[in-house]
Formats: C-alpha cells, structure tokens, sequence
C-alpha cells in the first residue's frame, strides 16, 4: 500500500566515530577509579625511595625488574577487579566463605601484618619529610598519627583529600627531572629488556622490595572492595580494564623516571641513599636548592594520604570477615570493631616507627620486602579463586590466559626463593 511509512523495515542510523569514541569515554568515566588509585597509591614514600635507592645503587640495570612488576600488577589488580565485579564480595568475606574460616583467618593474618609493615612505611615518609624542615621523628610521628586519625574517624577525610594528592603529586617532577638529567637512554633501553643483576643479598633485597612496593598485598584486597562499593556490573569491566591498564602503566612511567633520574645523578657519583635528603638530590636538575622542600612536601602528601587509607582498609577487611558493619558515620559506639582496629593498627605502626635507633630509609625499602613476601599466597588465592566455576561461572580465567597468571606467580615466587637462599648463614 501507498500510505506504508517510509521507516518501515530501515535500521536506525549508527552514530559517527565521533559520537561513538564520546559515548566510550563517558563509559569509561563512570567506572575509572579502581585501577587508577589502586595503581598510583604505589608511588607512595616507600614505593618512591625503593625506586630511588634502585636507580642509586645500580643505575639502569635493574630496571627489567620494574616493567616486570608493572606486567604483574596489571594482571593480578585486573583479576581482582573482575572477581570483585563477578561475585559482588571483597577478598576476604570471599575467601571464608568459600575456603572457610581456617583460611580466611590466614588470608586475614596475612593482611594484617603486610597492611601494619605498609602503614609503619608512611609514617616513616612523614618523619622522613619533616625532617627535611628539621621536625624531629618524635613529634612528627606522633602529630602525624593522631591528626590523620582524628581527621579520618570524625569523617573529614574527604575534605582535604584533593589537597594531598596535589601535594603527592610533586613526584611527577620525576618525570620532568629524568628528561632534565639528560640520562643515557640508550642504557635505560637496555636495562628494561635485558635481565641481569649482582649475585649478592643486597641486589635481591631492592629487587624484592621494587616487586612488592609495585604488587602490594593490600592493593590486591582495596582493588577489589572497591570495585564492590562502585557497583559495577559485568557490563563494565571493558572500560574498568582500561582503568586498571592506565593506572598500573602510569606507576611504572612514574616509577622509571625515578629510576632514570637517580642512575643519571646520584648513581655515576657513588652515591647511597641513607636518608630523605639523599633522594632530594636527584631533583636537583630540576629545581636546584628547592629540591628538599619540593621532595619533602610531596613525601608529606603522599605519606599522610596513604596513612589514613591503609589503617581504612584494613578496618574495613576485618569488620568484612566477622560479618559486622562498620563506617565512619557509624561512630564508635555503632562500629566500636571497626574504629578499634583503625587506632590499633596506626598506634602500633608509630610506636615502631619511632622505636629507638631505627633508621628510615631502611623501613621504607624493608617493609616493601615483607610485602613480596606476603603478597605470594594472596596472589595463588586469588588465582584459585579466578578459576573457580563456582565462584565466577562463564567469567573464570580460561585455559588459553592462565599460563600468564601462573607466569607471574612463578615470578614472585623465584624472587621469594632466591631473596631465601641468598639471606642463608654462611653465605
């Protein structure tokens, strides 16, 4: 008939490349989080002093190590997110129900110790950066503990995050400064494909410390708890995918320009790191005599912000694994398990911290070390639980891509090893 509309039968047009590449990004928008602060909140105090003493002591030739560690946490905080997304649970309330209390209760020692090390390293970067104003650690560590407590329990923490993670962000003058120091780029392409390094204990303990400042235990667990409280559905792992890759990728570019600045400054001179100052150096040619303050108000930033974040985490994975709510709204009578464990861990971390004759740059380097350690059986777990059909149904780790989860297992692994062997007696 005459009168049958036009439409009938035709496609609705399909929008432009411009329209389409839009519509990505406001995806892409309404999921980034996880992976980008997951990943970036390596470059705390500790993951940027272990980089430095590497680029320090041994110039480019250790920096295979970081793009490997970088691989790895692409893989393992990928895996995280999509077990998070999948099953709607966090590690730890995912583990005691499926493996049970036994192994929940380990996972969760596990945390707690890898979580108290991580939290012992930040306030080590707080009294390392004030003591770049001349702030003795045992008012700096102290004011510091309990101003970040009070600021994160009465709910104010939100205020002045923006404000911190400006103040972290001075350490993308590491990237300015690694361009600035005019290294030799021929080298540091050498040292990120060519795997070699010192048969001695001190090149296994920074190669140790480099792998587990970069996959941390605790950001396997934040990784996935967040990508819980984001709510995100199986619809959005594409675009979180990307998040993970950006964030992961831009901790390693951060991570090998401080590399490449200390091998290009401090490493040709024989120079060692023993304290802030010693790191401050290496941004010299970027900003001459400000350096110190440049370096030590970053490492404040980032060392408060991490402060207040890891004794969180770990408040909120233990409240998960009793089953028991708890958030700062929720005020200490309503959440008493929840607040307890938050001043325990961050009074426990000072009150080491500050323990007589303890050296700071070495707790820094030290507890990243204690990280790889404990990082090795949450990654296995985790693994497991990727391959669990119960667990993740039609969205469990195939066959085809499992060899590159067992690969980076395999890598932890060997470093354990051989970080074991090398702190024998005798040798």
């Amino acid at each position: 008939m005459s009168g049958a509309p036009a439409s009938v039968g035709s496609t609705v047009p399909r929008p432009g490349p411009l329209r389409r590449w839009r519509l990505r990004l406001v995806a892409l928008m309404a999921v980034v989080g996880p992976g980008l602060l997951a990943g970036l909140s390596d470059d705390d105090p500790a993951g940027i002093t272990t980089y430095s003493v590497l680029g320090t002591d041994y110039g480019y030739q250790l920096l295979w190590v970081l793009a490997l560690s970088t691989l790895a946490l692409i893989i393992f905080h990928g895996l995280a997110v999509r077990v998070g997304v999948v099953t709607g649970q966090g590690l730890l309330g995912l583990v005691r129900d499926r493996y049970g209390p036994r192994v929940g209760s380990m996972t969760l020692v596990l945390l707690l110790i890898a979580n108290l090390g991580t939290t012992c390293a930040e306030l080590a970067g707080v009294a390392a950066g004030l003591e770049l104003f001349g702030v003795s650690r045992y008012i700096a560590v102290p004011v510091a503990a309990a101003g970040v407590s009070l600021l994160v329990l009465k709910g104010a923490f939100h205020r002045v995050e923006h404000v911190l993670i400006a103040l972290a962000a001075v350490f993308v003058c590491y990237v300015v400064a690694g361009v600035v120091a005019d290294p030799d780029w021929g080298a540091a392409a050498h040292g990120l494909v060519t795997v070699s390094m010192p048969v001695d204990r001190d090149a296994a303990v920074i190669v140790c410390a480099t792998v587990g400042t970069t996959l941390a235990p605790w950001g396997l667990s934040f990784i996935q708890s967040y990508a819980v409280d984001k709510k995100l559905t199986v619809d959005d792992l594409p675009s979180e995918r990307i998040d993970v890759v950006v964030g992961s990728i831009l901790t390693g570019v951060i991570g090998f320009f401080v590399v490449v600045t200390c091998a290009a400054t401090l490493h040709p001179v024989g120079a060692s790191i023993s304290d802030a100052s010693d790191a401050a150096d290496a941004l010299r040619p970027l900003v001459g005599k400000e350096a110190p303050v440049l370096f030590g108000a970053g490492l404040i930033g980032a060392a408060v912000l991490a402060a207040a974040i890891l004794p969180l985490s770990t408040a909120y994975s233990v409240c998960e694994f009793m089953g028991r709510e708890g958030a700062l709204d929720d005020g200490f009578s309503g959440a008493p398990l929840f607040y307890s464990t938050y001043i325990t861990i961050m009074g426990t971390a000072a009150a080491l911290v500050l323990l007589p004759g303890v050296s700071l740059v070495p707790v820094l380097v030290l507890t990243q070390v204690l990280n790889l350690v404990l990082v090795l059986p949450l990654m296995v777990i985790l693994y497991r639980l990727g391959r669990d059909p119960g667990v993740m149904g039609t969205y469990r780790v195939s066959e085809r891509t499992r060899a590159v989860y067992l690969a980076a297992i395999v890598l932890v692994g060997l470093c354990v090893t051989a970080l074991a062997v090398l702190l024998l007696p005798g040798r």
